[in-house]
């Protein structure tokens, strides 16, 4: 069957764009295909610097014919109503249209329309320069005197269609001056001259001679790999970094790896700073020596092949990166020589927020507020204030204004320097911290008193300025504070109530929902144990916990059961009645030993599950819960609830509610699916 081969070869493409438009690339032929009847067998998008590519196999020729049935106003409509069915129908007359009769509805129209196919080359003439023009890049251009946007100047259009053993045709399009064609161009400085392509296969194979490797992932690969080897061979290994990787392939269409070197008097820096600088200016990767420390050498990437072996290329970098690590040596030294709190007068020239004051007053803030969370996360309240007060002071430091992404860790070296204690220098640093689902959390209590003062002052104060997180819309990161304010709790087991408004306090079950459900907890279970005035995360957390064990054993399944037979009835009676039921049961009416015994049970299951709540052991509590199976599915296998004895009826309804009533305890188990 015949292939579409796509290519839309321009100026570099910014490497940060490059893998979501190839997606988007293909989502958007790939749907439209289907829109129009083209049903194809597969297809995948290609990215390099200077061209985005697609082929899409298994394409018929043409569409299907395909036949429409339009059913159509009642026989003796108004005639507006005709004419609508006739303009959708594409009918000039009425009489064009069947009369189908319905028993119950009576005579109506029907339009059977047919629709013939159409030549897939026709299709894709008209379906291509649309995807163009409507493409989503996140930021475009115009160039010439045209009104095509693009991410860059587009130079080329290839598009191709054909089977394997026929000469393609070129699907007739264009844009901004741009018409299709066959042919595409190799590297830019080592094979500029055109190619004439036929299809995908000798596509990708021309463009291997003219040193372009089309694949970004196999780019990927071979860095990493040329690099490891590189670094092997002299005893060293490369740091990983994931993101710096998809940057360079990004930035290469032929990538050749090379080693330099540094001075290694720069390793006096902190090597995160080192590695920032190596990193934002020159792209490059660092290395590791055997010790794990950091060696005075980098790896290059480069997008040719150099007659001297490169020489040039290395020294060029070395050059930049010597004159890069000067810098930040001046800005170190020039940092260490200042105490850290000196910075803070600055602060007061910082604006946070227009409503909220400057960056000195959000400081106060933190001060006051790490001083009342210390004392119930185990922290010295002193210390804590000592912390609080240095956390943002290296915002005014030089390393920190030329490396924004350092702030905190530069904080913490200096702290050290300075001679502040250990646990106040790791605050400074961690109180940012978490930044992200997998990012490190404060474990000591001086860092993470900071770290909630931190998050719950960001939450406090913009929840006081109605600024909060609306839709896809969070400019403050408010939804990665409230999160990162759940895991320092849960995962530090705090019972730490939160004390903030109701609003907010929803906002924070919101995250927390979020947060078990990632973690693999079920949604009905979250919701079971969380309810409006839920202000302890880690009784939360431990409560969905325990919820879910109790759930996966059969006991609690049918527990479960036996609450949900009672519930309903209680549900149906309580309406019937037109009052709920206490709970409070008498003794002297129970007639059956099996009501007799489910009664002494809940009685017994009541007090051993209020204690466990109180010591906060949930497990405890659900394991006491369990122990109600066997008198539960004993009373509805033998007791009739709704007996004519109306005393009777009552005392067992109030039994009925005294388990539902002890088994909210942990959890309301209403809302458990099931």
């Amino acid at each position: 069957m015949p292939e579409l081969l796509l290519e839309l070869f321009s100026e570099e493409i910014p490497a940060r764009f490059q893998r979501r438009a190839a997606d988007d690339l293909r989502k958007a032929v790939t749907n439209a295909l289907v829109d129009a009847g083209l049903v194809y067998e597969g297809a995948k998008a290609f990215v390099t610097p200077r061209r985005l590519a697609l082929t899409v196999t298994g394409l018929p020729a043409r569409s299907p014919d395909t036949r429409e049935e339009k059913k159509g106003p009642k026989v003796g409509a108004p005639q507006p109503a005709i004419d609508g069915f006739l303009r959708a129908a594409g009918l000039s007359s009425i009489y064009q249209a069947k009369v189908e009769s319905d028993p119950k509805k009576g005579d109506f129209y029907v339009a059977h329309i047919n629709k013939p196919g159409a030549e897939a080359v026709e299709l894709l003439s008209g379906i291509l320069p649309k995807i163009l023009t409507d493409f989503p890049w996140a930021k475009s251009m115009r160039w010439g005197n045209g009104s095509f946007n693009w991410v860059r100047p587009l130079r080329a259009i290839t598009a191709t269609f054909g089977a394997e053993n026929e000469e393609p045709v070129v699907i007739p399009f264009g844009t901004n001056q741009v018409s299709s064609g066959q042919t595409t161009y190799g590297h830019r400085f080592l094979a500029p001259e055109p190619i004439r392509v036929r299809r995908f296969d000798d596509y990708v194979a021309a463009l291997e001679r003219a040193k372009v490797v089309l694949d970004i992932d196999r780019r990927k690969d071979i860095i990493k790999t040329d690099a490891e080897q590189l670094a092997f061979a002299q005893g060293l290994t490369v740091i990983n970094d994931e993101g710096l990787l998809e940057e360079v392939a990004g930035l290469v269409e032929w990538p050749v790896v090379m080693m330099g070197s540094f001075d290694p008097d720069f390793l006096r820096l902190p090597e995160e700073v080192i590695i920032a600088t190596i990193r934002a200016n020159q792209k490059c990767f660092c290395l590791r020596d055997a010790n794990g420390k950091l060696a005075p050498n980098f790896i290059i990437t480069a997008n040719t092949e150099a007659t001297d072996g490169g020489a040039v290329i290395t020294a060029g970098n070395e050059r930049v990166i010597r004159a890069r690590l000067s810098d930040a040596v001046f800005f170190y030294d020039g940092d260490l020589a200042l105490p850290l709190e000196h910075g803070l007068p600055k602060l007061e020239e910082t604006v946070f927020h227009a409503k909220l004051g400057s960056q000195f007053a959000r400081v106060e803030r933190l001060v006051k507020l790490a001083a009342e969370i210390a004392p119930q996360v185990g922290a010295d309240p002193e210390r804590a204030k000592r912390a609080a007060m240095l956390a943002k002071a290296d915002l005014t430091t030089g390393m920190v204004g030329e490396f924004p992404e350092l702030q905190g860790l530069m904080g913490r070296y200096y702290a050290a320097a300075q001679g502040e204690p250990a646990d106040i220098a790791t605050a400074v640093e961690m109180h940012y911290k978490p930044l992200g689902p997998t990012d490190r959390v404060p474990t000591e209590p001086t860092s993470i008193a900071v770290a909630l003062a931190d998050k719950l002052d960001l939450l406090t104060g913009f929840w006081a300025i109605d600024e909060k997180p609306t839709g896809s819309r969070d400019p403050f990161a408010l939804r990665r504070a409230a999160l990162g304010v759940i895991r320092i709790i849960s995962e530090n087991n705090l019972k730490l109530p939160l004390q903030v408004e109701p609003d907010l306090l929803a906002f924070f079950h919101d995250r927390l929902k979020v947060s078990l459900r990632d973690a693999g907890a079920r949604h009905d279970l979250v919701d079971a144990v969380i309810s409006t005035d839920s202000n302890d995360i880690l009784q939360v957390t431990q409560r969905a916990e325990a919820l879910s064990a109790l759930l996966s054993s059969a006991d609690g399944q049918n527990l479960l059961a036996g609450y949900k037979r009672g519930a309903n009835i209680l549900a149906a009676e309580e309406k019937k009645d037109g009052k709920p039921f206490s709970g409070t049961v008498d003794q002297d009416a129970l007639k059956l030993p099996e009501e007799t015994a489910l009664a002494i049970a809940v009685d017994a299951v009541h007090a051993a599950v209020s204690s466990h709540v109180a010591a906060n052991d949930y497990k405890g509590a659900m394991a006491e819960l369990a122990t109600l199976r066997a008198p539960v599915d004993a009373f509805f296998t033998a007791v009739l609830v709704n007996d004519a004895d109306p005393v009777v009826r009552i005392n067992r309804l109030n039994l009925l509610a005294r388990l539902r009533d002890t088994m909210h305890l942990v959890a309301d188990f209403s809302k458990v699916a099931g």
